[in-house]
């Protein structure tokens, strides 16, 4: 496998890693969204309940996780991210579609879970990149 350009992989690097911290926020958003809903108007943050943002912010992170975790598995060749990924994507887009209507607390549970899936993906998207990295570095030395 060919080593993708420096400036290439650093530009995936900071990808995954606003991809992790995307999906990350997005799991702290859902699990305390139920306790919070109250204050976030007194705090001038009442977008945040929005199943509007909700949606927007989901479609983001999931279309940023497709795209870097496809890239990593491009260039290390590992599925482990892409595993962790597809659950959590799918948690994600059910709960924030389908789960709404039902209940709060499904509707948390599955996007909370989703989130820590999505964001242990990039983690181990990042650590597996970086470990291909130094692989190609030392093959490349000899």
């Amino acid at each position: 496998m060919a080593k993708p350009p420096q400036n290439e992989r650093s530009v995936w690097r900071i990808a995954d890693r606003l991809g992790a911290t995307a999906a990350f926020l997005c799991a702290i958003h859902c699990a305390l969204l139920p306790f919070v809903l109250a204050l976030l108007p007194l705090l001038g943050l009442d977008f945040l309940a929005s199943h509007t943002f909700e949606r927007n912010f989901v479609l983001f992170a999931c279309m940023l996780a497709t795209a870097t975790l496809v890239s990593g598995y491009r260039r290390h060749g590992r599925p482990l991210p892409l595993c962790l990924a597809l659950p959590g994507l799918l948690l994600l887009l059910v709960g924030v579609i389908f789960a709404t209507h039902y209940s709060i607390v499904l509707h948390s549970v599955m996007v909370t879970c989703g989130g820590l899936l999505v964001a242990s993906a990039h983690f181990v998207n990042l650590r597996l990149d970086r470990q291909a990295g130094h692989v190609h570095s030392i093959r490349h030395a000899h």
